[in-house]
């Protein structure tokens, strides 16, 4: 009998603001993650890292996953110390006052329509090359069902993710073996390098690893059992990170250099055959799919929150916000103002820099003014020594990129 008790009695710590808790399961965290993780990161990493060399992506994957990991973890504690579940603005005008509040909004936006731009933009030439419509006939065509079932909210986005998500591992792995069985793979791809292009790609590898929005979101799904929402968190970071390494693994080892495309499953099935470029590319588009949904989802929450809009459920609300939302990346995509691989590299920098590093003064505060001592803290990740890591990386990335997009630096593609 003391378990169900245990449960009532934990589930009550937290309250509902504007934003309404919809329970999930552990593993739909898991999936949760591993959806918004693998999505245009994913596909462009390997043509953004094609002069660079596929050693040095790896490095990148190793390390900006760690720190990307750790700076969740600082979100999830501190949205456990607060009994009333916000967005990540809301953490951040609690913790840091207005003007992190709106750096964190900001930045939450910019990556989550950097994203869009890439889905859309990705999603159209996907289509055009499986069945030849024009590239904004392949985006409206995607744009249907991401729009669709986001419009459910969390829970629905959840169990979508779930389902998709084991799907992409098996054809993600059936792409894999098929390339090492391969006549045309060269192995000799797999460990050419150039370090002169590594940083730039440190802001894709960063890109695709960006999660931090949606850990107050998990948060609130979990609410009922929050000792459970760290080991989710780091399973999925950890399959992210699995398939972020394959997938480049796959074109390097199958495609050269020169036929790279910015979405990385075109080249990677027409090297395969017929059959690998079906497979690859209905795995770039749940990919997409699977992105899409809980980060347009949490730029919604997050505007109800930034705004203190009275509820995220509410059709008044998500309606306008929703057709807004899709209008911006829709609009620069189909007037050509921005590319796939560009959204990637320019979200990821700047957006990851703030998501990155305010994350490790929200935690020092709401160790400092929180209402609750959770059950689960960073405990070691949040030591000092790490913390600075964190923020000397990333600043100096984001300094990287100014210079490089005034030519005084190279790009990296």
């Amino acid at each position: 009998m003391g378990e169900p008790n245990q449960a009532v009695e934990t589930q009550s710590v937290y309250e509902e603001g504007a934003l309404k808790i919809k329970r999930l399961t552990p593993a739909q965290v898991v999936f949760m993650v591993v959806g918004c993780g693998i999505g245009s990161g994913c596909l462009g990493t390997a043509y953004a890292a094609r002069l660079s060399g596929l050693p040095v992506l790896i490095f990148w994957f190793v390390v900006t996953g760690i720190l990307t990991l750790f700076s969740m973890m600082y979100v999830a504690e501190s949205a456990l110390r607060t009994k009333t579940l916000v967005q990540l603005p809301g953490l951040a005008y609690r913790y840091l006052g207005k003007s992190g509040a709106v750096l964190i909004f900001l930045a939450v936006a910019i990556n989550s329509i950097g994203c869009m731009i890439a889905y859309f933009s990705g999603s159209g030439s996907v289509l055009n090359a499986l069945i030849g419509v024009p590239e904004w006939v392949g985006t409206i065509m995607f744009l249907i069902p991401a729009a669709g079932l986001g419009w459910f909210g969390l829970k629905a986005i959840g169990a979508g993710n779930q389902v998709i998500s084991v799907g992409m591992i098996i054809m993600l792995a059936t792409l894999t073996i098929a390339s090492f069985l391969s006549k045309n793979g060269d192995v000799q791809r797999l460990f050419q390098s150039d370090w002169g292009f590594a940083i730039p790609v440190f802001n894709v590898a960063a890109f695709s690893y960006i999660g931090q929005y949606l850990v107050p979101d998990l948060a609130r799904g979990l609410s009922h059992d929050p000792k459970k929402l760290a080991p989710a968190i780091s399973l999925g970071q950890l399959l992210v990170f699995i398939m972020l390494c394959v997938v480049p693994i796959g074109v390097f080892f199958i495609t050269p250099t020169n036929d790279m495309t910015q979405v990385a499953t075109i080249a990677w099935g027409r090297a395969l055959g017929n059959w690998a470029l079906y497979a690859a590319n209905t795995f770039a588009l749940c990919a997409m799919l699977t992105s899409y949904w809980p980060i347009s989802n949490t730029l919604l929450t997050s505007t109800v929150d930034m705004f203190n809009l009275r509820s995220d459920t509410e059709t008044k609300t998500r309606l306008p916000l929703t057709l807004v939302i899709v209008a911006i990346p829709l609009f620069l995509v189909l007037s050509g103002a921005v590319g796939f691989v560009d959204a990637v590299y320019f979200a990821g920098t700047f957006a990851g820099a703030i998501m990155a590093i305010l994350p490790i003064f929200m935690l020092r505060s709401a160790r400092k003014k929180g209402e609750i001592e959770p059950e689960w803290n960073c405990g070691w990740m949040a030591h000092p020594v790490i913390q600075g890591i964190i923020i000397v990386m990333y600043i100096g990335t984001m300094i990287y990129a100014i210079l490089g997009a005034f030519g005084l630096l190279p790009k990296g593609w």
